[in-house]
């Protein structure tokens, strides 16, 4: 019965579309596929309810946006640029068949390992907690990030092409900007998460039930989404110079940015309210959340004890680093360098290796992970 409202609910709404923005809808599907194979039926009972609500709601979040905002993927704009060059890591050919090698690879093992979290929590009813919920979704995000933009990267370097076409680019805005600020979200709700868990024991499940579990998520994403929509309308009112060269292996905001020939200071404010925002908000929230741990860690005696509340929370600890500090260096290193190249190179380390090696570092200290993933692979063999 759910099922079938479900589809009830998503077949009258679509009349709410243009014919054009019918075709960006129809190209959503596979994302609500993913959400509905993530979120429905497949979890806790408790849970199923809730996961409905979800996969509805963001059903209709995009199906409000193109009511409201009749745009399409190629805005009217004030500029006759139809295509990008994106000028890559290095233009040495040599090198061309070793980055897509090494990228193929790298992107090949994010897949894999951030799917496997998703198969394990799935699959085995001792994760379905709070925390292995928030670590999916998370895993979730790390997939899109770089599915966001290392495939345009391999097509074009076994293209021996550097074009990506105006609606193309203005996609990876908005999916990127959308992912990096959910992941940011995610991490400050993963951090509450340790804190109840450690601090109120005694009311984690109450105070981390799965309504607010499911709220909390659905906040971060709907945040998100109205942000990188906001970037989108932003850069599709902005006009082009004749150079559209981007040092870079995606289309970054700031490098398009400077290739932009109208005024674009409301545009260097949004970025910088944004980047505050989205940077120094969770990164506070994430302090305090880790500051109460510490405090209530120390107050008890035994050593185990410490070592035991610690534990839970070390891999977490060690992405926020990760996604932090890559993070900062990629803006650091672009404000002390001159050469938008060094730039792009340090954005593979937050673009690339960070989703590639939150499964990694997740998997290696966690036994309850490790438990349910070797029990899957005896469930196979």
């Amino acid at each position: 019965m759910g099922a079938k409202k479900e589809v009830t609910i998503l077949a009258i709404n679509k009349d709410m579309l243009t014919t054009e923005n019918l075709e960006i809808f129809q190209k959503y599907c596979g994302v609500y596929s993913s959400m509905k194979t993530l979120f429905m039926g497949c979890l806790n009972p408790m849970y199923e309810h809730l996961s409905g609500c979800l996969y509805i709601c963001f059903a209709y979040l995009t199906l409000f946006f193109f009511k409201r905002c009749p745009i399409n993927m190629e805005p009217q704009n004030l500029t006759c640029v139809s295509e990008f060059l994106l000028l890559g890591l290095s233009d040495d050919p040599e090198l061309q068949l070793l980055l897509f090698g090494l990228f193929l690879s790298m992107y090949l093992v994010t897949m894999l390992g951030n799917l496997l979290i998703i198969l394990a929590f799935i699959s085995d009813s001792h994760l379905h907690t709070p925390m292995y919920f928030f670590l999916s979704n998370l895993s979730l995000t790390d997939i899109s990030i770089s599915t966001t933009t290392v495939p345009k990267m391999l097509v074009n370097l076994q293209m021996h092409s550097k074009s990506i076409t105006y609606a193309g680019c203005l996609a990876q805005v908005s999916f990127f900007s959308l992912f990096a600020c959910l992941e940011s979200l995610l991490l400050t709700v993963m951090a509450y998460d340790r804190l109840v868990a450690i601090c109120h024991p005694l009311y984690y499940l109450v105070i981390m039930n799965p309504r607010t579990c499911g709220l909390l998520v659905l906040a971060s994403f709907f945040t998100s989404f109205l942000t990188s929509q906001l970037h989108y309308l932003m850069m599709s009112q902005l006009t082009f110079c004749a150079d559209t060269e981007i040092p870079h292996f995606f289309c970054d905001l700031s490098q398009l940015l400077k290739l932009a020939c109208s005024d674009i200071s409301i545009n260097n404010i949004l970025i910088l309210f944004i980047g505050t925002i989205f940077g120094g908000v969770p990164l506070s929230g994430v302090l305090y959340s880790y500051y109460r741990i510490t405090s209530s860690i120390l107050r008890v005696s035994s050593s185990g004890g410490n070592y035991k509340a610690f534990s839970t929370c070390g891999s977490h600890l060690a992405i926020v680093c990760l996604f932090y500090g890559t993070g900062l260096g990629v803006y650091l290193s672009s404000a002390v360098s001159s050469s938008p190249r060094k730039g792009a190179v340090a954005s593979v380390m937050y673009a690339v290796v960070t989703p590639m090696l939150n499964p990694i570092i997740y998997s290696l200290r966690n036994k309850d992970i490790k438990s349910a993933l070797w029990r899957i692979t005896h469930r196979i063999a």
